[in-house]
């Protein structure tokens, strides 16, 4: 599957794992990748090499486990999605479902199982801790500590048939943030306990759940995504095509330090699940302010007057200045052009910003040894 390229590619170097690092390794590959392939390859690296081999294979292995995996996580981007089952019978006849094949009690059944999937690899260990024999009996209370966050009483275990939409998407947002992978786990034999996991990292978890989530919302025909960077990171968003995707991306990685916190804010105003027009405006002013403080620099390239035409339509409309004499009758796709125009030049001014500082000397290479 998509995303297991992207935990496998976030692996540890076999160096840098504590002991035994072969056990952490297969359990990663079972996690991450389907059957049961990857793993018996990676135990069988390691074999007496035969030089009498019936198989070349047998006669010319070569190599060690860490050689393996360290090439593993160097390819991880080659690893092809796991394929979905073709359509069932039922799926095929489209009986139960709606015209595009689910309806919105589907989504949030299917939302439940991909939660009910991530408790089972012990993604939520962190938070809702796990039993042992030998350990007290007062666990955290998962209701209580998901009502904590989402000010909603109830919600554990998960019952999406009582859920509305706005329940819906906050417990999507909650678990976003709830979501953490164990890298080290021990096995306790005393009455058949079971593993207990340690050393959480939420990092990996997040993206692998942002993948699965953002899938079903897509599948599901919903225009709305966990937001993958910036400060809205993990919250929904509304769903933008793949340039202006990009776009938000460069923008947000390459703008100076200065002015970071500005755009990162103007992004996230703008394409918040329920952002209001007000809010939009409010974005657009944002962008606008960044441009007016590169005044100088947009004048040095692009020559007066033409720098004043950039800033045109943010004085003529009712944007920032909020006089009577401005137009203020216009919609939300306007907005949407104003917004994504401006924040366009943004990226082009850092471009002009960049190619203006003198040439940096050039950074030291690691020293031979």
């Amino acid at each position: 599957m998509a995303p297991a390229g992207r935990r496998i590619g976030r692996g540890r170097h076999p160096e840098d794992a504590g002991s035994p690092w072969e056990d952490r390794a297969e359990w990663l590959l079972t996690e991450a990748l389907v059957g049961s392939t990857a793993v018996t390859d990676f135990r069988e690296v390691d074999a007496f090499r035969d030089p009498w081999g019936t198989t070349r294979e047998s006669r010319s292995r070569t190599g060690t486990r860490e050689d393996w995996f360290s090439e593993l996580i160097s390819r991880a981007s080659e690893i092809r999605p796991a394929l979905a089952p073709r359509p069932y019978w039922p799926q095929r006849q489209g009986r139960g479902l709606s015209a595009d094949g689910s309806t919105a009690r589907d989504v949030r059944r299917d939302f439940a199982r991909i939660v009910a999937d991530f408790v089972g690899n012990d993604y939520l260990v962190e938070q809702f801790g796990e039993e042992c024999v030998d350990g007290p009996d007062d666990l955290p209370e998962a209701s209580a500590l998901i009502e904590r966050r989402l000010g909603i009483p109830d919600l554990w275990p998960l019952t999406p048939t009582t859920w509305d939409e706005d329940t819906f998407y906050g417990l999507i947002e909650v678990f976003h943030d709830l979501v953490s992978r164990p890298r080290l786990r021990s096995f306790h034999s005393c009455g058949g306990c079971g593993w207990h996991h340690s050393e959480f990292h939420n990092g990996p978890a997040r993206i692998l759940y942002r993948a699965k989530i953002n899938e079903l919302l897509r599948k599901a025909g919903i225009e709305y995504e966990l937001a993958a960077e910036g400060e809205d990171l993990g919250r929904l968003v509304a769903v933008t095509d793949d340039a202006r995707r990009q776009l938000v991306h460069r923008v947000l990685n390459d703008s100076p330090p200065a002015v970071t916190d500005r755009v990162r804010h103007a992004v996230a105003l703008f394409r918040a699940r329920d952002a209001s027009l007000e809010s939009k405006r409010s974005a657009i002013v944002a962008a606008v302010g960044i441009l007016e403080e590169r005044r100088a620099l947009i004048r040095e390239d692009l020559g007066k007057p033409d720098d004043g035409a950039l800033f045109e339509i943010a004085n003529r409309f009712d944007l920032r200045h909020r006089r009577a004499d401005q137009l203020a009758n216009y919609n939300d796709a306007f907005l949407d052009w104003v917004f994504w125009w401006y924040l366009a030049t943004v990226e082009l001014t850092n471009k002009l910003i960049e190619a203006a500082e003198p040439a940096k000397a050039g950074t030291a290479s690691e020293p031979p040894f």
